[in-house]
């Protein structure tokens, strides 16, 4: 029978193997995660360059003709067409306006507050359930 020793050693032999087996896989797993990120970063900035393109040229080669040259389906030139974002850029805001936009909770309801009048007249009439519609007149509720 083994000792109380000589069973703690088994168990960390058995941890230390199993710990290494997966600590090469997290690191494995971490690097390829990492060289997705890139390549996935690189083909969306040759897609959007290939966008950029087809609409610069879209006034002297339409996309069937390029298509046909260049033996990319058109399915694929119009998508990368269409898929181009066009990108503007982000107005600055003053400090102040932030700080006071951040202080200011959002809005939930979406009721008009009882000094405004309704944009859109509200009507009154029957509630559900109501059999006899035809006799029904609508007044606008203030």
């Amino acid at each position: 029978m083994a000792t109380t020793e000589e069973i703690e050693r088994r168990i960390e032999e058995a941890d230390a193997a199993r710990s290494a087996k997966r600590a090469a896989a997290a690191k494995r797993v971490g690097e390829l995660a990492q060289l997705r990120a890139e390549v996935a970063e690189k083909l969306g900035d040759i897609e959007r360059e290939l966008g950029d393109v087809l609409a610069k040229s879209s006034d002297v080669i339409s996309v069937d003709e390029l298509a046909k040259f260049t033996d990319v389906p058109a399915t694929d030139l119009t998508q990368w067409l269409n898929g181009r974002k066009t990108t503007r850029p982000k107005r600055k805001r003053s400090t102040a306006t932030a700080k006071r936009d951040a202080s200011q909770a959002p809005s939930t309801s979406n009721t008009t507050p009882a000094t405004q009048p309704s944009a859109s007249p509200q009507l009154a009439g029957p509630r559900n359930g109501a059999t006899d519609t035809s006799t029904r007149t609508l007044t606008p509720v203030t």
